[in-house]
């Protein structure tokens, strides 16, 4: 299973659309899972043409994205159990809430987004991972997005795509 994961697109604002290395992988995909900060129902429109959507809700999206999706989900894919949440709130670093939103659950893999910082380590026998943004990179060196690689009683495969023009 092939599936990608964003977070904080801010479009349009941001950009009018997806990057052209983002839509190569799109094309590929066969779930995308979007972090939040979407800020757009349009987004979501647009991803549901390359595959199936799924995500949570960020602190700058619309009514849409709080009306139809939620702060936390636990996915189940191929075996594994896999946390999103957008990690907005006040308090904490980022990554910390992120983590504090699954303490009692069981998850290999922690998916987030807001700060926009890409990262990808280990912590406490899981997987924590920030794609980054495929459109506005902040202080970053490269726009990034994530790709997950999942299969039936095979470990986790998740790195970032890291590009330079959007």
């Amino acid at each position: 299973m092939n599936v990608i994961i964003i977070s904080d697109t801010h479009m349009p604002r941001m950009a009018k659309q997806f990057p052209e290395v983002l839509e190569v992988e799109l094309r590929k995909a066969d779930l995308i899972i979007h972090a939040g900060d979407w800020k757009t129902k349009q987004v979501y429109e647009e991803l549901t043409q390359f595959a199936p959507v799924t995500g949570v809700y960020g602190n700058v999206d619309e009514s849409f994205f709080y009306e139809n999706f939620q702060n936390k989900i636990i996915l189940d894919l191929k075996s594994h159990r896999i946390g999103v949440t957008h990690g907005h709130g006040k308090g904490k670093t980022t990554e910390k809430r992120a983590v504090d939103h699954f303490q009692d659950d069981e998850v290999e893999l922690i998916l987030f987004g807001h700060s926009h910082i890409p990262l990808h380590k280990g912590y406490e026998g899981k997987i924590i991972f920030n794609p980054g943004s495929p459109t506005d990179k902040r202080k970053q060196s490269h726009y990034s997005f994530g790709k997950l690689t999942l299969q039936e009683g095979q470990p986790i495969h998740i790195n970032h795509i890291f590009f330079e023009k959007k």
